[in-house]
């Protein structure tokens, strides 16, 4: 793999500056932005006033700990407009989530709010090794989702060519690829994957193809993962993260240069770790829950969003800002079988630790009598579709996960091909337990 690493003198100078300066910055932005959404919106005042703070209150950033909690609740409760902190008519795009659960939650954004959007996925591309004039294929949906849009604009203000594919029709992704030889690709893990199934379909070698650098979020993937892609495409695989509540994808980025967690552009986001259970901050180095308060945005500010992804803040390499580990799961992904905790991502490590096995799984959830029962299915690779080969390799799983993850779950190895793909977002867990 190539030395993609940007230079020095081509990064913002935030990016580079001294602690000091950057917690300068973030309490000046923090107080105007809590001034702001105090003042233009009735959501964050009456929950001040009832936790018995006040902007004025802010004195030094560890104030911020005084202040009530933003959930996805509340963003429900005021659907659809009742967040944003100016009059609809300055508000240039609205997205929304999915509400696959409820109501989406509704986010807008100003025509500023926009440039500052494209500058941050634009300073997270050239962190990945993507330059001015590279050719970036997007295969992230586009639409009320903020994936495809994000990303969009991100590589136009870097000075890139963009092919805007979206997501789905896997042959013709292929295609392009092939044919308009773009550097960089945009898109989740699990299509990636996808992609990679029909390059080997075709008969084409993933590692000749012109991809140097592949940008993966909007959802948890592991480092295992990662060497996976990486071995097989010959390319760069780095983690981008953000999520619509906050602003989308370019919150926090890694570097190609050390691929060691993700720093956080913290001259517009102000991160916590907070306890899961009691909501008590969490020192830096510490594991729990990852909140977010936003230091610039003007059409719909948020507050200490509560955001259930779980990782922790660790100091800089490659930029000042800090950092935060790969997101291990979201609390409300968190699986309890018989009291031990579990993640989607701790099945997929032990996945691609064995032999025959592909990574394109689900877990399946169920109850028999009063147990719940696990059972991961999990495709065999073209080598080893025998039922010999796939009853051996689904022994090898189930013990790994009873050795290292603790619990005993029942392993399905199917044929290939035969476990639900995704074009976006991968659904990891399929809950069939009775409801009620």
């Amino acid at each position: 793999m190539r030395d993609l690493a940007p230079r020095r003198q081509d990064l913002d100078p935030i990016e580079i500056a001294s602690r000091d300066e950057i917690a300068a910055l973030q309490l000046n932005r923090l107080k105007w932005s809590l001034r702001h959404a105090y003042d233009n919106v009735a959501h964050y005042r009456q929950a001040f006033d009832a936790a018995g703070v006040h902007p004025d209150d802010l004195k030094q950033l560890s104030d911020l700990k005084l202040f009530p909690f933003t959930t996805k609740h509340d963003l429900r409760a005021n659907y659809p407009f009742g967040m944003f902190a100016v009059p609809r008519e300055q508000v240039a795009r609205i997205h929304a989530s999915s509400g696959t659960t409820g109501k989406p939650t509704v986010v807008g954004y100003t025509k500023n709010d926009l440039a500052v959007w494209a500058d941050c996925v634009a300073r997270s591309m050239r962190a990945s090794g993507t330059r001015p004039g590279d050719i970036v294929h997007i295969a992230y949906g586009y639409g009320l989702f903020t994936g495809g849009l994000g990303a969009h604009y991100g590589a136009e203000r870097l000075g890139c060519t963009v092919v805007p594919v979206s997501g789905g029709m896997t042959t013709r992704q292929v295609t392009l690829i092939e044919d308009f030889k773009p550097t960089t690709i945009m898109v989740t893990p699990s299509y990636m994957l996808s992609i990679l199934d029909e390059y080997r379909a075709q008969g084409l070698d993933p590692r000749k193809s012109p991809l140097q650098v592949g940008i993966f979020g909007a959802e948890p993937w592991t480092n295992a993962m990662r060497s996976e892609i990486e071995d097989a495409f010959d390319m760069h695989a780095v983690d981008i993260y953000g999520l619509s509540e906050v602003m989308g994808p370019g919150v926090a980025n890694e570097c190609v240069e050390t691929k060691d967690g993700l720093h956080i552009w913290e001259d517009h986001f102000y991160p916590e770790i907070v306890d899961p259970i009691t909501g008590d901050p969490v020192e830096d180095g510490g594991q729990g829950e990852l909140v977010f308060t936003s230091l610039s945005k003007e059409a719909f500010p948020i507050v200490r969003y509560r955001t259930r992804d779980l990782t922790r803040l660790l100091p800089g390499t490659a930029r000042s800002m800090r950092r935060m580990e790969k997101i291990t799961g979201r609390s409300d992904d968190m699986m309890i079988l018989r009291g031990v905790n579990v993640f989607p991502t701790q099945i997929e490590e032990q996945i691609l630790a064995i032999e025959g096995l592909a990574p394109h799984f689900q877990v399946e959830l169920t109850r028999e009598g009063r147990m719940d029962e696990m059972t991961v299915h999990v495709e065999a690779t073209i080598t080893h579709v025998t039922d010999e080969a796939r009853k051996v390799a689904g022994h090898a799983l189930r013990e790994r996960i009873k050795d290292v993850v603790g619990v005993t779950v029942r392993v399905n190895v199917t044929e290939p091909e035969k476990v639900a793909r995704s074009q976006g977002k991968a659904q990891r867990i399929v809950d069939n337990r009775p409801k009620g």
